[in-house]
């Protein structure tokens, strides 16, 4: 589930779901039992907090495989993608958020850049990326789809739990 900054911060229920919910609180609660991400992403979606189970992809600079995941129904996942940081082409723009809205994804995690920030500022969708680049990725399918990623130092494993909000990201361990 989403929601915006002004909702009241929700813990999360035994299955881990939560609406919108403070990664400081968060942290407070669950201590180490969480990982969080030191990676300064910017906040750049509609939805400031949001949570749900990962899904991962790993690919450098093609987002193929971001556009065919998010096209298909999210029930409320976030994708983490681990582009390896770079920021020379964009992973996500306008069209491929407005299909991860569509199909109920409750985030993106970018480990890389987006464009049509504008645009993605306006969508009920939580964003988290480096930065922002107007260049057009590879488009051949290139990568790797649910698999285990490391972003810095952080793994985070499809299924896990992931929360995120202006302060930062916090992964299930």
């Amino acid at each position: 589930m989403t929601a915006s900054s002004a909702d009241t911060p929700e813990t999360p229920d035994a299955t881990g779901a939560t609406g919108s919910i403070n990664t400081a609180d968060l942290y407070d609660e669950r201590g180490e039992e969480l990982n969080s991400i030191a990676l300064q992403f910017q906040s750049l979606g509609g939805i400031s907090h949001f949570s749900g189970p990962a899904r991962t992809i790993r690919c450098l600079e093609d987002n193929a495989l971001v556009k065919s995941t998010l096209g298909t129904p999210g029930d409320g996942a976030v994708l983490v993608v681990d582009g390896a940081g770079s920021l020379r082409t964009a992973l996500m723009g306008d069209m491929i958020a407005a299909s991860a809205v569509a199909n109920g994804w409750a985030g993106v995690v970018i480990n890389g850049a987006i464009r049509d920030r504008e645009v993605l500022a306006d969508l009920p969708l939580g964003v988290k990326a480096l930065g922002s680049n107007p260049r057009k990725s590879a488009k051949e399918g290139a990568g790797e789809t649910d698999v285990e990623l490391e972003i810095d130092g952080v793994k985070v494993r499809p299924g896990a739990m992931i929360w995120c909000d202006p302060d930062g990201i916090l992964v299930e361990r």
